[in-house]
Order: structure tokens, then C-alpha cells, then sequence
């Protein structure tokens, strides 16, 4: 496993620039790890299902590809319900947290 450098914890835990922000189907904006795990705890288990099945995998894509946080991508990836989402984000970031 790569060790994760203090630099690299800020970065991930970090706001993207608003041209990457994820537009959630209910109509929010999330710009950050930390919005994400806040939207997942309060959303609709029908948006979640949305962004989120057997052909789409829009939050562990974007986490992937924007945030660029390979082990988070693959954990929302796997995920099959919102908590369990919301569960695995909220353990990344204070594991994140723990190394600023």
C-alpha cells in the first residue's frame, strides 16, 4: 500500500475547481469529499440509485477520476447501498484527516 504523504491527504480532501464539480441528479453541486459525504447521509435512496448500480458508477468515477483517490473509487464502486457509501467516505476522510 502507498504511503500517503500529509501534501497528498490536503489534496484529496481538497475542493476541485468548479468545472469538476459532481451535478447530483437532486440537484446538488458537490465540490469535495467532505460535501460528498454529507450529501450521501441526507439523499433519497432513489438518487443514490441513480449515480449508483449495475451500469453506473458516477460517485466512484468521480472520485476516481477528479478527486483521484483510487482505494475510495474502488470502495464506492463496490458499494450497494447509500450507507454503506456514505460509511466507506466518511472512514476515508478521517483517515485523511488523520494524516494532515
Amino acid at each position: 500500500m502507498a504511503k500517503i504523504l500529509k501534501k497528498d491527504a490536503k489534496r484529496l480532501m481538497a475542493k476541485v475547481p468548479s468545472e469538476y464539480v459532481f451535478h447530483c441528479s437532486d440537484g446538488r453541486t458537490l465540490k469535495s469529499m467532505q460535501e460528498l459525504e454529507d450529501a450521501l447521509n441526507s439523499m433519497a435512496d432513489d438518487t443514490f440509485s441513480y449515480h449508483s448500480n449495475g451500469e453506473r458508477s458516477d460517485f466512484g468515477n468521480w472520485v476516481r477520476d477528479i478527486i483521484n483517490d483510487q482505494k475510495l473509487a474502488r470502495d464506492l464502486s463496490k458499494a450497494s447501498s447509500r450507507g454503506q457509501a456514505a460509511k466507506s467516505v466518511k472512514s476515508r476522510i478521517a483517515f485523511l484527516n488523520s494524516k494532515t
